[in-house]
């Protein structure tokens, strides 16, 4: 028997990097995977993959950001599984902004409905779901919600990351009893979110002298996701090789 079989598992940023990385992983051992995105084209061939590889998936396009796109989501997963098992709540953008003085607050409202609301959005129209499946809740966050780092120009991604971590603490102690929530953070991990391809840059802040890949972070979340975790609740836990050590 697979690690996941017969779950139904939303990953939300499913098209690319460690979403679409973590949507493998998650068919590979047994799920129905809904890939949850905005670009159909990558959604279609993430979900066509998986199918080649004889597991189960399906692309559905919604913007995590909007609430309404959100609802309609959630009642398209009912209306084909009738169940939600696991909700990874992954999408998010890391788009380099300006000095403090210099940022526009147009670019801090919109990593923070990416990254942050649309968590909120998500786990809460899933939330009734899950708790009648006794579900699970993953979060990706990052090592940036959980130390400063000198740039100066990260201060919404960290300021949005930090709320994830602390939304799923809450979300672990409220609901605990019927659904499960951990949070993962991330390092420097080799996906298209760095423009700039140069890693070595990163290798005197990693102990393990190296960054991380997608299908790394994917292992672990399909751990935590998995009942092999059952008694992991409100974990926040770091995958960047030592980086945050």
């Amino acid at each position: 028997m697979n690690r996941l079989d017969g779950k139904v598992a939303i990953i939300t940023g499913g098209t690319s990097g460690m979403g679409e990385a973590s949507a493998k992983r998650f068919a590979e051992t047994g799920a129905y995977v809904v890939v949850v995105g905005r670009n159909r084209e990558r959604g279609e061939k993430v979900a066509e993959d998986i199918r080649k590889n004889k597991g189960a998936s399906v692309f559905f396009q919604a913007d995590v950001a909007d609430e309404k796109e959100v609802k309609a989501l959630i009642a398209q997963v009912d209306k084909k599984y009738h169940k939600i098992d696991i909700l990874f709540n992954n999408a998010g953008i890391f788009p380099v902004t300006a000095s403090l003085e210099d940022m526009e607050m147009s670019d801090w409202d919109k990593i923070m409905n990416i990254n942050a609301s649309g968590v909120v959005h998500m786990t809460k129209h899933a939330m009734p779901y899950l708790q009648e499946s006794h579900g699970v809740i993953l979060n990706n966050a990052s090592v940036a919600g959980m130390h400063s780092f000198a740039s100066g120009k990260t201060y919404a991604y960290s300021a949005s990351k930090a709320a994830v971590i602390q939304f799923t603490r809450m979300i672990a102690k409220v609901y605990g009893e019927k659904v499960r929530a951990n949070c993962i953070c991330p390092g420097v991990i080799d996906t298209s979110i760095f423009v700039n391809r140069d890693f070595s840059r990163y290798f005197d802040s990693i102990p393990m002298g190296r960054v991380g890949t997608s299908k790394e972070v994917a292992k672990v979340a399909n751990f935590l996701v998995s009942d092999d975790a059952g008694y992991i609740n409100g974990a926040v836990l770091t995958v960047d090789g030592g980086m945050s050590v």
